[in-house]
């Protein structure tokens, strides 16, 4: 045969571990009928009679010995390479992942992810880079295991997502800023302020901008960065606003405050991104549910220590 049928192996397995056509085609749930024709097209391509018959019963040719051991061997291993995954033994497994991510989120989870990946799977590593862009090219070459971010479907229809948290925007100044000394917070206090937008491109209309315009309002963009934490830094060095997710203000030192937007600017939802071929992948799996977890206990615990919500003290 060119194409050798598989499912002979099978039927071979039983012919020669029961020697019986009867007990045989119950092992493999055919009829009597089938299962001979089966035994036929086996002696066709063995060259073999296999089993001949002895008084009542059918007894193995010297052939069929040498092939029983064997066949029985490539069966179970077979079964075994087709069934599941075992659960994967994370005390000894040795891999390395790579997260892409803002850097709001290592300063948020970083700590907590990497305590119980040592707890758990000390041979595990986790190498954090930077998300700059919602490219999902590096997921599916699989330079990169998982990423956080929006799922918009920018990053690829087929890529898997699962939400992670909620989160909103809120703007950030200095304790000494006029936005925070005011007594309110209105849309044309905060448009009148310089400035400083976190984009990936200097130019682009984000949610912020488009509610100011419904207002007839425009915000006066001084300069643009491509992280949250050198908006921040400008805040706290130079008397800039800056419009953030507030899970991404990180640790702080002392001086700056949060203020909510004057604006109804609609909340985000931050998702886990993997690519669909490592969805069955049980390490990978179990790394996905150590994030989740994470992330939930986290949530319950203030992302910002160090700056201080300005409303939250009126």
């Amino acid at each position: 045969m060119s194409t050798p049928d598989l499912n002979l192996l099978i039927a071979l397995d039983a012919l020669l571990g029961e020697c019986s056509v009867a007990r045989a085609a119950a092992r493999l749930q055919l009829s009597a009928s089938a299962t001979s024709r089966v035994l036929a097209r086996l002696r066709e391509i063995t060259g073999d009679p296999l089993l001949v018959r002895a008084g009542r019963g059918l007894v193995p040719t010297p052939r069929a010995l040498e092939l029983r051991d064997e066949a029985a061997r490539l069966v179970r291993d077979a079964a075994a390479l087709l069934r599941p995954a075992a659960p994967p033994d994370l005390a000894r497994i040795g891999r390395d992942f790579t997260f892409r991510t803002r850097e709001g989120f290592v300063e948020t989870f970083g700590l907590a992810l990497l305590g119980r990946i040592a707890r758990e799977a000390p041979g595990v590593r986790l190498h954090f880079v930077a998300r700059t862009d919602k490219d999902g090219t590096a997921l599916r070459n699989g330079v990169v295991d998982l990423e956080t971010g929006v799922a918009d479907g920018t990053a690829g229809p087929e890529l898997r997502a699962q939400a992670l948290f909620r989160d909103r925007f809120v703007a950030v100044v200095r304790a000494d800023h006029a936005l925070a000394s005011a007594p309110r917070a209105t849309p044309a206090l905060y448009a009148a302020g310089d400035h400083v937008r976190v984009a990936r491109r200097p130019t682009g209309h984000e949610a912020v901008d488009q509610a100011l315009a419904v207002l007839g309002l425009e915000r006066r963009v001084i300069t643009t960065v491509a992280s949250f934490s050198a908006a921040l830094s400008l805040v706290r060095d130079g008397g800039l606003i800056a419009t953030v997710p507030e899970r991404s203000t990180g640790r702080l030192r002392d001086g700056l405050v949060t203020i909510p937007l004057p604006l109804p600017v609609p909340d985000i939802t931050i998702s886990l991104l993997w690519h669909p071929r490592m969805d069955a992948d049980p390490v990978h799996r179990w790394l996905r549910g150590v994030v989740r977890e994470v992330v939930g206990e986290r949530g319950q615990v203030s992302a910002h220590a160090g700056l201080q919500d300005h409303r939250s003290q009126e």
